[in-house]
């Protein structure tokens, strides 16, 4: 692992920054590189694929946290859309964790990229993402996507170790929100999620043992992409509201398109 520790650390630096502009946590950066670099330096891991999705679950707990906690200081996060949404997402992240442990690592991957890809087809040909009509104010959440939406969006999120984020982003963007908030508030809303899916993974009857885990959780690449993104957090916190929110909406597909291109490349 300690070969593979400037990877982790310069990856953890690019979570960072995904975490503050996109509301991210890591999930979709941590995942595919936990798992290329327990495949490229251990003997072949059938749990390769759970040990990532895990990993990158409980390093979401620390940098949703950290970047909620910045996003409340400046004032970006709106009490209406972050509850009761979020008793619904974590009921779902609930159920979604203990499923993927029975999963096969096949599976989660071809799961991961689907998710991937029907995320960037809404968000390229549905209205209302890209760009919001002009209206005078953000529409509220409804009760069907309250309860029906949180839950789908937690039992997703958990399962594939991405967060809320690619759901929930989408989701507030169309109800007229700027793309800083709906960002800001992808934060918080996946703490539920990374919460309750570690505890699910840490304690996993299914899951072998081995030195340096709880779990399936790696503890030391969870370390050093924490070393990498903490500081990333830190230092950016205050330049979500600067950038103009066509080109961030436009970043964020161009984001998952990049994700979605390294897996079929690596075959992660």
């Amino acid at each position: 692992m300690f070969s593979s520790l400037p990877t982790l650390l310069f990856f953890g630096c690019l979570t960072g920054v995904t975490t503050v502009l996109f509301g991210f946590g890591g999930g979709f950066i941590t995942v595919p590189v936990v798992y290329g670099v327990l495949t490229a330096t251990a003997r072949p891991d059938a749990d390769a694929m759970h040990v990532a999705v895990a990993t990158s679950t409980a390093v979401m707990v620390v940098n949703a946290a950290a970047a909620a906690l910045a996003q409340w200081r400046q004032g970006r996060l709106r009490r209406a859309y972050v509850w009761p949404l979020a008793g619904f997402i974590t009921a779902g992240a609930a159920a979604g964790s203990f499923a993927a442990t029975f999963l096969g690592g096949t599976a989660l991957r071809l799961l991961f990229a689907g998710y991937l890809l029907v995320t960037i087809g809404d968000s390229l040909l549905r209205e209302g993402f890209l760009s919001v009509a002009h209206q005078p104010r953000p529409r509220p959440l409804g009760r069907a996507a309250t309860t029906l939406g949180g839950t789908g969006i937690g039992l997703v999120a958990a399962a594939l170790g991405v967060g809320g984020s690619v759901l929930t982003v989408p989701l507030l963007r169309r109800r007229g929100l700027p793309m800083a908030e709906a960002t800001a508030m992808a934060n918080p809303l996946s703490v539920p999620v990374a919460v309750a899916g570690t505890l699910v993974y840490a304690l996993a009857p299914a899951a072998p043992t081995a030195s340096g885990r709880l779990g399936y959780v790696d503890l030391a690449a969870g370390a050093a992409l924490l070393l990498g993104s903490l500081p990333t957090i830190t230092l950016l916190r205050r330049i979500t509201g600067r950038v103009p929110d066509r080109v961030h909406s436009v970043a964020y597909v161009v984001l998952l398109l990049t994700v979605l291109v390294a897996m079929a490349v690596t075959g992660t």
